[in-house]
């Protein structure tokens, strides 16, 4: 019997509405990273690391022959959403921006790229998301508007 068999896999990187800062608590800002990954493998997607900052997600995980990235991360925003304006009240404004970054990451470079998601409050230090995002898209040869990319 033929067997399809992918191994693919992605960094993705999206920001809170406006590039609030939603995930100013650590505690909270942990519990998003699980809620994201268990989204994630819910899709047969595995993640491999899900992390951060107070305004931004990265989540490495592996892509199911079944699914698209856009569906992949409409469910995420989707369920991880609702999660949020369910546990506080006083996150009822909550939402991710409309755009995202997909980045394909070769098998060789996962553990570098786990790395660094792990590294996210020190590389915050001295950059900014928008700083970080634009750094990510020149890396894999990604034009972005400016225009269009901060919404």
């Amino acid at each position: 019997m033929p067997q399809s068999l992918a191994r693919i896999w992605l960094h993705i990187v999206f920001s809170t509405g406006e590039r609030r800062a939603y995930l100013q608590n650590a505690e909270l800002r942990e519990e998003m990273f699980h809620m994201l990954g268990h989204h994630a493998k819910e899709t047969g997607c595995p993640p491999v690391r899900v992390g951060g900052w107070i305004d931004h997600v990265h989540v490495l995980c592996g892509l199911s022959r079944t699914i698209t990235v856009a569906e992949l991360v409409e469910v995420m925003k989707r369920e991880t959403s609702k999660w949020m304006k369910q546990r506080a009240a006083d996150q009822s404004l909550f939402h991710w921006q409309n755009g995202y970054g997909a980045f394909s990451v070769s098998q060789s470079l996962v553990y570098q790229v786990t790395d660094y998601i792990e590294r996210q409050p020190e590389h915050h230090g001295r950059m900014t998301f928008q700083e970080e995002f634009r750094a990510i898209c020149a890396k894999h040869n990604v034009q972005i508007d400016e225009r269009y990319v901060w919404d």
